[in-house]
């Protein structure tokens, strides 16, 4: 959905001028990197900073720099960052604040997440507080530090040359523009490894060629002097891995160059552990009534048994595992933890040489186990094995101390069914708070009852009368007077969360609204301004037209005699030859076994002008349709006209111009006429209730043609790939259906996206609008033959 500058124009006018020059130039950027709320969030950030009275500086480098920073991060951190600038503005020069807003899209992007971005700006507010004459050097010198340092690396880094040099200014300066020795010194010894920015892309590329789906990951910062924050964990779906690695040296600083383990292979060893849990923990552990060693000890087997069921689709990854386990060490366990490492090291191991009589029990229960797919497999046996372990002569088990020591192991939270989140129950709270009660009621109960008539479209409870309610002496209905348009039934289907890989229940609501009536003499002035191209469909149609019945000649069963066939048989007959029994003549009626849907695109861009011409994408649109309407007509295939546009999730307008049952009349030209563009492209949801009305049609061959002017959006996603894979994951479905989705972007850039949502040979891209009324009957033509 295209959104225009003047609907924020109050806004702007708050703007100084060389802001709004700034701001018009770069708008279309703007428009694609946030959302209407992201937008207006931008603005009045943008006006706040103006009314800081810090100079015009400060309020251009903010529009410059704040949709780079929404594409690497989200949107969301927008206000975060406006508030910090307008609270630190009492403490440092607008000069500053500037670096500050232009140097955020780069933080954004080397720290990879809106959390951390947070903690950045804390980081910030301490030099403020404790170095300010260092802040200016520090931003200026950001890219080479946040390309060497983690989060918690340069707060520390920060720190140290806030306290070393706090009483001297020209020391800061020296310090923080990495002038000085000890800057040096400081920035190598926090130098840490690998930085998890470096190595997503490839991460996520690896993960979906080994595993077949994407996984989210994020990074999550931690105090590397004490090793806390290392560990990675699983939440919501999304797995949260350490913003930086070191290479891993198993024996300390001695360690063989053949032992190392490279920092990209902590990282995908780490990876490869947590895409395990996702794909073979179905279902969570109760963790009611048990002790803190069973827990532990349950999770020790949870572990093995996820990297057993991923070595026998992937068998190298044992040996990836086993190299970052600790080493092993056979002497006397002084604690439970020495007992629980060694058991897990055994069960990744193929021939365990532990010499530990509860090693060895462990290993024995575990490999006897029939069936590792079962959900309580691990609780039964961590329980079983947790009485002769509590038995042994050792201190009492510590879940801080004793736990795993492998670093590429998670905290196991994702294992256990914790009170706090469970993610089926939220998305079905999330449902049911939101989902909009109708009741059909009487004409007393409704006069009755109704207590607020100004009640809107997001009133909890709706009720309708089942007949319309007239009045004698006016002789129209209320509705008509004082209502809205009526809609019907909501339609609910489920929307595809590629993040999480998995379909949220009843997530959009398609709500079919009566289209309004046109002038019919908008429809008359297509068919004469387009007659030269009605002219030269008039030949096509006619070959397409079925023609009468067609003889099926040599048959053994039909509806005359093939007198040749008939012939040759009695010849045979007399010869003494076994005569062909296939004299029959079967007459078979030509019929195009076909049901076409054309959907279309309704949303607010379509009302943009093309290029050069004082007409609308949404004009050619009503001309193609109606030239293919008056095309399908004439070869008499059964088709429908349906539109489209969303306004969020919970409405997606639906239009029905025509239905396969109606004939293309009057009413049906004249809602032609009458359709205009506005919200959302929520394309996903619309496909499925096409597909809804596609499946009744007892045709053999259905298609639907999609005519689109852009990429899939709505007003309530941030996200650019949420609707596309939504939308690829709809066409997928109707395909299985039996139903083909036919793209025709008007997008002159809709090479980069559409080709993924619709298949390689299903989309045609129109680089010359204006030439749409002529490619789309003709497209349906070579595609039905």
């Amino acid at each position: 959905m295209a959104i225009h500058l003047e609907e924020f124009q109050e806004l702007v006018d708050e703007l100084p001028s060389g802001a709004q020059d700034v701001l018009r130039a770069s708008w279309n950027e703007a428009a694609r990197a946030f959302s209407s709320r992201g937008l207006d969030n931008f603005l009045k950030g943008a006006a706040a900073l103006h009314q800081l009275g810090r100079g015009e500086e400060l309020v251009i480098t903010y529009l410059q720099s704040m949709p780079e920073l929404a594409r690497a991060i989200g949107e969301d951190v927008l206000p975060d960052l406006v508030n910090f600038l307008l609270a630190m503005a009492s403490k440092t020069s607008g000069q500053v604040l500037a670096l500050i807003a232009a140097t955020a899209p780069l933080a954004g992007q080397r720290l990879g997440d809106e959390e951390l971005f947070r903690q950045f700006l804390s980081v910030l507010s301490l030099m403020l507080a404790q170095a300010p004459r260092g802040l200016r050097p520090m931003l200026e010198n950001l890219e080479r530090l946040l390309s060497q340092l983690t989060l918690g690396g340069l707060r520390r880094w920060a720190q140290w040359g806030a306290q070393a040099y706090k009483a001297d200014f020209d020391g800061q300066v020296a310090y923080f523009s990495l002038q000085s020795p000890d800057a040096l010194s400081m920035l190598q010894q926090e130098r840490k490894g690998t930085l998890f920015v470096d190595m997503q892309r490839r991460l996520n590329i690896y993960l979906r060629a080994m595993w077949g789906r994407d996984f989210f990951m994020r990074p999550t910062a931690g105090d590397y002097e004490n090793r806390e924050g290392l560990k990675p964990f699983i939440e919501r779906y999304v797995i949260h891995i350490a913003d930086a690695y070191d290479d891993f040296r198993p024996l300390g600083p001695d360690t063989p160059s053949e032992q190392i383990v490279s920092a990209l292979d902590v990282y995908r060893a780490a990876a490869n552990h947590c895409a395990a849990h996702l794909v073979f923990t179905t279902e969570p552990l109760s963790m009611q009534a048990l002790s803190p060693l069973q827990i532990g000890l349950i999770e020790v087997i949870e572990d093995a048994r996820v990297e057993a069921l991923a070595i026998a689709q992937f068998p190298n990854m044992r040996e990836a595992w086993l190299a970052l386990q600790p080493p092993a060490d056979y002497s006397e366990p002084k604690t439970v933890g020495d007992l629980l490492n060694r058991l897990a090291r055994a069960l990744l191991e193929e021939h365990s040489a532990d010499p530990h009589p509860w090693v060895q029990q462990g290993v024995a229960h575990f490999r006897a186990q029939p069936d590792l797919l079962d959900a309580k497999f691990s609780w039964n046996v961590g329980i079983d094995l947790s009485h002769p372990l509590a038995a042994l002569d050792l201190p009492e088990y510590n879940r801080r101390t004793d736990g795993l020591r492998a670093l590429y192991r998670d905290d196991n939270r994702a294992i256990w069914e914790l009170e706090e989140y469970d993610e089926a129950q939220a998305l079905q709270a999330t449902w049911e708070t939101q989902q909009q009660v109708r009741r059909k009621v009487s004409v007393m109960e409704m006069v009755n009852e109704v207590d607020n008539e100004f009640a809107g479209d997001d009133a909890q409870e709706v009720w309708i009368l089942p007949t319309e309610f007239y009045l004698d002496q006016e002789g129209v209905t209320i509705n008509s007077l004082e209502g809205r348009p009526p809609i019907s039934e909501p339609f609910h289907y489920p929307e595809w969360d590629y993040q999480i890989q998995l379909d949220r229940p009843s997530w959009a609501t398609v709500l079919e609204r009566h289209p309004p009536v046109g002038d019919l003499s908008v429809i008359d002035a297509i068919l004469a301004e387009h007659k030269p191209v009605v002219s030269r469909l008039k030949f096509l149609i006619e070959s397409m037209i079925p023609q009468g019945l067609q003889r099926i000649r040599r048959q053994e069963d039909g509806d005359d005699i093939d007198i040749d066939a008939a012939v040759r048989a009695m010849t045979d007959v007399r010869m003494g030859v076994q005569p062909d029994p296939r004299i029959m003549v079967r007459l078979k009626r030509a019929q195009r076994d076909l049901a076409v849907m054309v959907l279309l695109d309704m949303s607010e861009s379509s009302n943009d002008k093309v290029r050069g011409h004082d007409y609308s994408v949404l004009d050619l649109t009503r001309a193609a349709t109606v030239l293919l309407a008056e095309a399908l007509q004439r070869i008499g295939d059964p088709f429908a006209i349906h539109g489209f546009c969303s306004d969020g999730r919970h409405d997606v307008h639906y239009y029905r111009f025509k239905d396969f049952d109606q004939p293309y009349g009057d009413l049906a030209r004249a809602r032609l006429a009458g359709m205009k563009g506005s919200y959302s492209t929520r394309m996903g949801a619309a496909l499925r209730h096409a597909g809804h009305y596609l499946e009744q049609q007892p045709k053999r061959k259905k298609i639907c043609f999609v005519v689109t002017d852009g990429e899939p959006a709505d007003n309530d996603v941030r996200d650019p790939q949420y609707l596309r894979h939504d939308t690829k994951r709809a066409v997928e479905q109707l395909l299985q259906q039996g139903v083909t989705v036919y793209a025709l972007s008007l997008d002159p850039h809709a090479d980069l996206y559409v080709s993924r949502i619709f298949g390689v040979k299903n989309f045609t891209v129109i680089d010359k609008v204006e030439r749409l009324p002529e490619k789309l009957p003709m497209l349906y033509m070579s595609l039905t033959r």
